[in-house]
């Protein structure tokens, strides 16, 4: 008889609507306590403990104790991956829905996918990249690192060279659920997403998966990509897409602050 992988039980914990809240509270790969999970699923402690048992007991999560707090967090990447990927699944048109919340527009633009950058800001970087010659679409949806990309990324401090591999290669090809197109993940975006924070270009929240472009992250990002980051965002408000839930509320920052 040949081996089947047992989805069902994968799917049940992730179909309720307070566990796959808490689920996508997490992607940005960040562990999080109990209290802060049951706001995010908008039910009480006690039943966010329920719900988070089954999470662990069918490997999704995993705890860290702190004294005598509990953190939670993915059990790793590939349940990100698997949650993003669920995410994209649906109808190419978004129904008629009411105007996202600010909270919501901020996601779009900018998140952290586990531990790489998604978004709008994501897709066009990406595109930018391979406009460059930097990235090419390789088989298995990856993607290389050309000659050019290598020195591209050598001017941002990070050595290609010196990256390791993952299963997928150096950089994953990953569908962005909310734009329908690929961002850069794998090693090499997890690597170009440090260096662009420790740069002072980009910005996470402490609240949210949401990230913020600095002035500086917009002027260098006119300079060596020519990305307007003006015109993304009125791209981001203008356009309808599917709305982000759940969303865990974030300070209301401005990217001119």
């Amino acid at each position: 008889m040949p081996l089947q992988p047992n989805l069902t039980s994968a799917a049940f914990l992730i179909a309720d609507p307070a566990r796959s809240a808490m689920l996508m509270s997490l992607v940005d790969g960040r562990a999080r306590p109990a209290g802060e999970l049951a706001f995010a699923a908008g039910i009480t402690a006690q039943t966010a403990s329920s719900h988070l048992a089954k999470l662990l007991a069918g490997g999704l999560l995993t705890v860290e104790t702190e004294g005598r707090h509990r953190y939670y967090r993915l059990a790793g990447e590939h349940v990100a991956a698997a949650l993003e990927t669920l995410a994209s699944i649906g109808p190419e048109q978004p129904v008629r829905r009411r105007p996202l919340s600010g909270d919501a527009q901020r996601l779009l633009f900018a998140r952290c996918c586990y531990d790489h950058l998604a978004g709008r800001l994501g897709v066009a970087i990406t595109q930018a990249l391979v406009a460059r010659g930097c990235l090419v679409e390789a088989g298995g949806k990856q993607f290389e690192v050309t000659a050019e990309g290598a020195a591209w990324f050598a001017r941002l401090g990070l050595d290609v060279a010196s990256i390791k591999p993952g299963r997928h290669g150096i950089a994953r090809q990953c569908l962005d659920w909310t734009e329908r197109e690929h961002h850069v993940a794998g090693p090499l975006g997890t690597r170009l997403m440090t260096a662009l924070c420790e740069r002072g270009w980009l910005v996470r929240s402490k609240t949210s998966r949401a990230v913020q472009v600095t002035p500086q992250g917009a002027a260098s990002f006119r300079e060596t990509l020519g990305i307007d980051i003006a015109t993304v965002m009125r791209a981001n408000a203008a356009e309808p897409r599917p709305v982000l839930q759940p969303l865990i509320p974030a300070p209301n920052v401005s990217l001119n602050a």
